[in-house]
């Protein structure tokens, strides 16, 4: 009797060594927020003990290398703690140990699926025929301690709608537009480097945007006029009108 007490659980724990995946390397998902999308990469690797570490970058975000406080895998379950963003994650490795499949959790559970690799390269953008909102437009907007003009630039392309930002006030040029749709006459667009997006309506005449810029919490209305030639938007950018983003002085 003794002997089989002790060799049912060596078999026990043989058994779940069995069952325990090699998860080390490197993961990819895309978790979605609010109608975002934030693409994650995890990095999995081993300590000399052979216990699991891992540090998780948000490639949206720009934040690489967030420490991952405890990485634990028992059979095929897997368990993060991440106290740098208060997060942690609870998913399962599938036979074939290309997928884990989970939930993250940050205030609100949220489906997050994690496939073995790297994110896949992005097939660049190719030209296409232009949109009719395709240019360049104008806007300015009121930040409370003076107005800041900004320029944004749309082209079509072969896989949608394309857009940079320049903000020259701040001599800001060719800031990333992390995604722009249009639905009908309605126009959004998100920037995540900077926590910013736009939701606008587009005029009949398609000639102005009208809309609402939101940014860390705040709403700020913001309109773009279709500039027509080059030309005229420089001429617009260096003879700027009142009230100023800077102070005047008489000298």
């Amino acid at each position: 009797m003794k002997a089989a007490r002790v060799l049912i659980p060596l078999v026990l724990s043989i058994a779940n060594l069995a069952l325990a995946q090699d998860v080390t390397g490197d993961w990819h998902g895309t978790l979605s927020v609010n109608g975002a999308e934030l693409r994650l990469v995890l990095h999995i690797s081993k300590n000399s003990d052979g216990s699991l570490k891992a540090t998780l970058d948000s490639i949206d975000q720009n934040a690489n290398g967030i420490p991952v406080s405890s990485a634990t895998l028992t059979g095929s379950a897997l368990s993060l703690r991440v106290d740098a963003v208060q997060g942690w994650y609870e998913g399962k490795v599938n036979a074939a140990g290309s997928e884990i499949s989970g939930t993250w959790n940050q205030g609100a559970p949220l489906e997050l699926t994690f496939h073995r690799g790297g994110i896949p390269a992005k097939a660049a953008a190719k030209p296409a025929k232009p949109s009719d909102i395709d240019g360049d437009w104008l806007g300015s907007i009121d930040t409370g301690r003076g107005t800041l003009q900004l320029v944004l630039h749309i082209r079509n392309t072969d896989q949608g709608l394309a857009a940079t930002l320049d903000s020259p006030d701040q001599n800001a040029e060719g800031l990333p537009v992390t995604g722009i749709t249009r639905s009908g006459m309605s126009l959004r667009f998100e920037m995540k480097e900077i926590g910013g997006a736009y939701e606008g309506n587009i005029s009949s005449d398609l000639d102005t945007f009208m809309g609402t810029w939101t940014q860390q919490g705040k709403s700020l209305p913001l309109a773009f006029k279709r500039v027509k030639r080059a030309v005229e938007l420089d001429r617009r950018l260096q003879n700027p009108s009142r009230p100023y983003p800077c102070r005047e002085e008489d000298v």
